[in-house]
This record gives structure tokens, sequence and C-alpha cells, in this order.
């Protein structure tokens, strides 16, 4: 008998069962809406963990949640988030450290070419590469898209034919990448406008507190009549 998998409402029930404290709702809804993408994405028949993937929604997660009122709670929503996939948010964020350490050790052929060379990470993306060409599962999505942006980024490789040449390598679809790429910048767009308007506004309401508290001083300080 196959395991069933848990509906989305079984992993949404328990990330908020591991992460009880209210989550302001810039961050909330996002989250919610990355959780089921990822859901669906996680118990498909073709799913296979992957350390680009990896890299990919560590980076979102990362653009999400910079400028979180707290560190610690960003780590605890992090653990949650995965745990609630019944995947190990240590291998996530260890896989995406150590693709990083070596993007930024490359060059653009350096990076474009790893199938030419033997080490741990370029045994990691000729798997890929291997599986995304039909010999074994691959699932192809946003968040691997991004994940090869990331590579590209760190190893400063800017040039316009540096995405496609690396594509090709890992025997994915440029077209599904810069279809998704520009969804994930045009996301990233509003995310910075929603968050400069909670900033707007939490240092006018900043503004009002201080205000009141500086009349009940002064009010405090006259003689009564």
């Amino acid at each position: 008998m196959t395991d069933v998998p848990p509906t989305v409402a079984e992993t949404k029930y328990n990330f908020l069962k591991s992460f009880k404290r209210p989550i302001p709702s810039i961050y909330n809804n996002l989250l919610q809406e990355l959780l089921v993408q990822q859901h669906l994405l996680r118990y498909k028949r073709t799913y296979q963990y992957d350390a680009v993937f990896a890299l990919g929604f560590v980076t979102v997660f990362e653009q999400l949640m910079e400028g979180y009122p707290s560190s610690e709670d960003r780590d605890t929503i992090f653990r949650a988030y995965i745990e609630a996939l019944k995947e190990d948010p240590k291998q996530y964020s260890e896989d995406a450290h150590k693709l990083e350490e070596w993007a930024q050790s490359q060059n653009a052929n350096s990076l474009i070419n790893f199938s030419s060379r033997e080490g741990d990470i370029e045994n990691i993306l000729k798997d890929i590469a291997e599986r995304a060409q039909g010999k074994g599962n691959f699932g192809y999505s946003r968040f691997f898209a991004i994940g090869i942006f990331r590579l590209l980024e760190l190893g400063n490789a800017t040039e316009p034919s540096a995405l496609e040449k690396l594509c090709s390598a890992l025997k994915v679809d440029k077209r599904s990448v810069d279809r998704d790429l520009d969804i994930y910048r045009n996301i990233l767009s509003k995310l910075v406008q929603a968050k400069e308007l909670l900033k707007e506004y939490i240092d006018r309401e900043k503004k009002k507190q201080e205000e009141r508290l500086g009349s009940q001083k002064l009010m405090k300080l006259l003689p009564n009549v």
C-alpha cells in the first residue's frame, strides 16, 4: 500500500502548530502562498530533493524575511516551514551554504563547465542534469530557477549568455527559467514596496505614541488649576 500524501491543510496546520506566535500579515501571507506552492511540488510523483532547489528556496526565504523584527523567530519559522513539509531544515541550510561557497569560488566559464570537472558540487550538478534529461526523477520548479540564478549571481556570471549556457548544461528549458525569474523579480519588487509601506506605518505610529507620551508628561508638570 502506497503512502497517502498529506493534504495542503495538514501541511499548513503542522506549520502553525510548530510556530504558534503571530506573524505580521505582510510576511504571513507570502509564507502561506509559498507553503502551498511547495507542498504541491513536494508531493508530486516526480519530486526529488536537490541542492539547487534548496538554494533557490533559501534565497527566496531570506529575501522575504529580510528585516523581520526577530532574527530568532525568523530561524524558528524556517525550521517550522521545512519540517511541515516533512523535510530537513538542516539539510536545506547546509546544502545552500555549500553551493554558495562553491559558486563564489568560480567564474563564468568554470561554473558553466561543471560537467568537465570532478568535485562534490560538480557531481551534484551532473546528477541533476542526468535526471533532468530523463534518467531519473526530476521536477523543475520556480525554486530551481532561482537557485540557478543565484549560482550565476555569486559566480559573477553576468553575461546574458551565461544563463542560457547553464540551463543547457543542466538540461532545463531556458524559457521556463526566464518566465519564473520574471515572476520572482516582480514578487520582490512588490515585497520591497509593501515593506516600505509597513515601515512608514510603524514610524507614524511610533511618532504618535511619542507625542502622546510627551503630552502626558507635560500635563503632569502643569500646576492644577
